[in-house]
């Protein structure tokens, strides 16, 4: 049944979540899963880089900051690239590029060479996040789309903890050259998204081409049929709609600082900026602080990976928490209960002879702040129509990344005159006022298609925009 005279997104929202949505899931949500491998690793390796290099506290927190400056880059071009040229070429790019570079980080036998490839690699990563949030969002029906969302996310402490797993092995007996090496095999992986995974309909359909993106619905509406044994599908209902629009760079731009966008962008680049300033600004220093608070290498590596395991019960509840209570929310406890644990880590770390409260405090922590990730991919690509949604990702993630360029730095530079009290403090400070915005300028969008939610006025009340979970909406 393929509904002919309805839109991509009628034809999206009508179809019963099959295992040909999770085939898609599962491939962009390993392809995030490597690309955050490549990225905490760092938060492993560089006690030993600084030791072999023989850097200074501030000069590691630049090599740390390195990848970020990439990730700026990538992520404000990934976005205008993929509303320009479709969302599937600019995500396979993204992989290719990501791999090459991780296999120069292994050859860089100088600092400098080392921090321009672990640019490059940032570039690959930049684009490659707010893409595979945004080609999920367009994807998975609205029922579902936030905890598809939040799961997807849910790689990245995955990520962290295999980064971390990987290390404890591997860096002793082969050296952090060699693990760099190792992670630039999945790089193949791109082949796999080559021939499974569709161009977005949504976005074919927006820019016009309505031939291709009826050919590609009409292939995903033949897949979900054959994965749920069925050859009918439910008859679409009429959604808003959007006109066509030639792509363009600078129009997808232009619509973030419409009328209608504005609020939600500005609240949306403030909330990304404090986020992962608080955030890298500790992570990437993790294994760090604790070799220079007298722990070994192994063991500050261990206990890393130890507190990141928080993360996984953490993604999980924000999985469930975004469609049963709201992204808005969730992302304010996420944020506030991240910061006071941050500080009370901080604190705990300053007597370093307690495992067990380092360790408590880590866990809990690491809990909240997994679970912001997932909040904030799960929020983003929704506060956008689909001509801008990837530019709308990519820049958020972009001055996001500017947070996470100045994060480790801030922390080479505070950790000597403040200590690790200090730095957690920041840190704490950085999550709270992520929270404030998000409160007092944060809309609801649990349960609205992507269409409803930019047919809304961003200037109307947030109470207007909730949905009491039986179809309809409380004004």
């Amino acid at each position: 049944m393929h509904a002919p005279g309805y839109s991509a997104a009628e034809r999206l929202e009508r179809l019963p979540v099959s295992g040909y949505h999770r085939l898609i899931f599962i491939i962009i949500a390993l392809a995030f899963f490597f690309d955050s491998m490549d990225l905490a690793m760092m938060t492993f390796l560089l006690g030993s880089i600084k030791a072999e290099f023989g850097l200074s506290s501030a000069q590691a927190g630049l090599l740390a900051s390195s990848s970020f400056f990439g990730m700026v880059l990538g992520a404000s071009l990934s976005g205008l690239l993929a509303d320009r040229f479709g969302r599937k070429p600019v995500f396979q790019g993204s992989i290719v590029l990501w791999g090459v570079a991780s296999f120069l980080c292994s050859t860089a036998q100088d600092v400098e060479t080392l921090t321009l490839y672990r640019i490059l690699l940032g570039i690959g990563m930049g684009m490659e996040f707010p893409i595979a949030q945004s080609l999920l969002s367009e994807m998975i029906p609205a029922s579902r789309r936030g905890r598809y969302i939040a799961l997807m996310d849910g790689f990245w402490p995955l990520g962290f903890v295999a980064a971390g797993m990987l290390s404890y092995v591997l860096l002793e007996p082969v050296g952090w050259r060699n693990i760099f090496l190792v992670l630039a095999f999945p790089a193949i992986f791109v082949l796999a998204i080559r021939f499974l995974i569709p161009e977005s309909p949504r976005w074919l359909e927006q820019v016009g081409r309505l031939r291709e993106a009826d050919r590609v619905l009409r292939g995903i509406e033949r897949r979900v049929m054959t994965s749920l044994g069925t050859d009918s599908l439910p008859e679409p209902q009429r959604m808003p709609r959007q006109a066509a629009r030639a792509p363009g760079f600078f129009s997808a731009f232009g619509e973030l600082w419409s009328a209608r966008y504005r609020r939600r962008t500005l609240m949306l680049w403030s909330l990304w900026f404090f986020a992962l300033l608080g955030f890298y600004g500790l992570t990437s220093w993790l294994s760090a602080l604790l070799q220079q608070s007298g722990f070994a290498v192994t063991q500050s590596v261990y206990y890393t990976v130890l507190i990141s395991l928080g993360g996984i019960p953490g993604f999980l509840a924000a999985a469930w928490l975004v469609e049963r209570w709201g992204r808005k929310p969730t992302c304010v406890l996420t944020l506030l209960g991240g910061g006071v644990m941050a500080f009370f880590y901080g604190q705990s770390a300053v007597f370093g002879g307690n495992q067990a409260l380092l360790i408590g405090t880590g866990l809990a922590m690491q809990f909240f702040l997994f679970g912001m990730w997932a909040v904030l991919y799960t929020y983003t690509p929704e506060l956008y129509p689909t001509s801008a949604r990837a530019t709308g990702s990519g820049f958020a993630s972009a001055v996001g990344r500017v947070g996470s360029l100045l994060g480790p730095t801030i922390t080479g530079l505070l950790f000597p005159i403040a200590g690790q009290g200090g730095v957690f403090a920041l840190g704490a400070a950085c999550f709270g006022v992520a929270a404030l915005v998000v409160w007092v300028f944060g809309m609801e969008t649990r349960g609205l298609t992507l269409e409803a939610l930019s047919e809304e006025e961003g200037r109307k009340p947030v109470l207007s925009l909730v949905d009491r979970g039986d179809g309809a909406r409380a004004e």
